[in-house]
């Protein structure tokens, strides 16, 4: 849905007058509210250690999400935006998504990855369907009217999930501490989260942008691929915890982070139709992963004792990533729309996007070879080797 909000944004009907052609600061929208989702993890872990009611929390965060959305309609410029749909969406949906992530692993051992790959496919299944939604409510609606229909449907929904989720009695809440930070499997977990996330945003941000500008598809039919996306990526997410179950989770994922990386480099780089669309379903296949299997491999890497503490910590670091990865995509894409008509040609436009693309691949396969040596810095911490980890 962040694809379209940005394409909508700053295309010439946006009732954003300033955001108009301005894709590296529209794009800031959607990445800052998706970091601070993520970064504001840190907070959220000291409230439930301080020993906050988790429900009236989760309350509280659909409510804020809730509000976000609805006085986003109301937005007239880009500043507006900012206060709304990223810094209340984003603080709202911290306080609702970080203890669903971070409570489930918790409750499951031996199918630990299929059931986060369940918990996590729900996004993917948002996507699939809010994507065409969204779209279609916008053309008929106009993006006022759509924001505050999401902002009813999110509280309608997220009012029942904010009074089921509990606590596991395993789980202990604890603080980060320098003994943590200090660890090499810590750092390496860090910086891998920064770069997967500044290189994960990328495609599902821009892929409208590239097939409707670069490859001259209609909008409706870009929205179509991107459910395809979501709905790929949403079944892959269950498989690849289901597959990390049986041949190990670090194993799985970090064969996802290098697959995404060279479907990047060898799919979306200089792309015909034909190679986009086969970079649409195997980046969402592979894409997934490892957001799906983060959390259960925290679990296993630091233990229960430690797990609360190393997962908000990665979390706030990986928010970071999030915001740097789009602007700076927006940032070598540049203007290539005025009034709604293309200042550049598809081929000018390919040749930005070539570059955007060998940076996106670099960034992912770097985030994959720093997970392997989180394995390696592991097993060597424990004194075995495990092929199946």
């Amino acid at each position: 849905m962040g694809s379209f909000r940005q394409e909508f944004y700053s295309s010439a009907e946006s009732n954003i007058v300033d955001a108009r052609a301005q894709y590296a600061m529209t794009s800031l929208i959607g990445t800052v509210g998706g970091g601070l989702t993520w970064s504001g993890s840190i907070f959220v872990s000291l409230l439930l250690s301080s020993g906050c009611d988790l429900n009236l929390m989760c309350l509280a965060g659909t409510t804020i999400m809730s509000l976000g959305f609805i006085l986003a309609s109301f937005s007239t410029r880009l500043w507006q935006l900012f206060l709304t749909q990223a810094i209340l969406l984003g603080i709202g949906s911290s306080m609702l998504y970080y203890p669903i992530t971070s409570l489930t692993p918790v409750f499951f051992d031996r199918h630990r990855g299929f059931a986060m790959g369940i918990a996590m496919a729900g996004s993917g299944a948002g996507g699939l369907v809010f994507a065409p939604v969204t779209q279609s409510l916008i053309e008929r609606y106009g993006a006022p009217v759509t924001l505050r229909i999401l902002g009813v449907w999110n509280f309608a929904v997220c009012i029942p999930i904010s009074f089921v989720i509990r606590r596991h009695p395993a789980y202990c809440a604890v603080r980060p501490s320098l003994a943590l930070a200090r660890k090499g499997t810590f750092i390496l977990q860090v910086f891998a989260a920064f770069l997967q996330a500044a290189g994960n945003i990328v495609p599902l941000y821009y892929q409208t942008v590239y097939s409707v500008y670069v490859l001259d598809i209609s909008p409706s039919t870009s929205s179509l691929l991107l459910a395809v996306n979501n709905a790929v990526n949403s079944v892959a997410r269950v498989a690849m915890g289901l597959l990390a179950d049986y041949v190990g989770r670090q194993n799985t994922m970090i064969a996802c982070v290098l697959f995404s990386g060279l479907s990047v480099l060898t799919l979306w780089l200089d792309a015909s139709r034909e190679r986009f669309l086969a970079f649409i379903v195997l980046y969402g296949i592979f894409s997934g992963g490892y957001s799906a299997l983060l959390p259960t491999t925290i679990a296993e890497v630091y233990g229960h004792e430690h797990y609360s503490a190393a997962n908000a910590a990665i979390y706030f670091v990986r928010g970071f990533g999030a915001v740097f990865g789009a602007p700076v995509a927006g940032a070598l894409l540049g203007s290539h729309q005025q009034s709604g008509q293309p200042v550049l040609s598809p081929s000018v436009l390919k040749t930005r996007f070539n570059v955007i693309a060998a940076l996106d691949g670099v960034l992912l396969l770097v985030a994959g070879v720093c997970v392997m040596f989180v394995r390696w810095f592991d097993a060597k911490a424990k004194c075995t080797w495990k092929w199946r980890a």
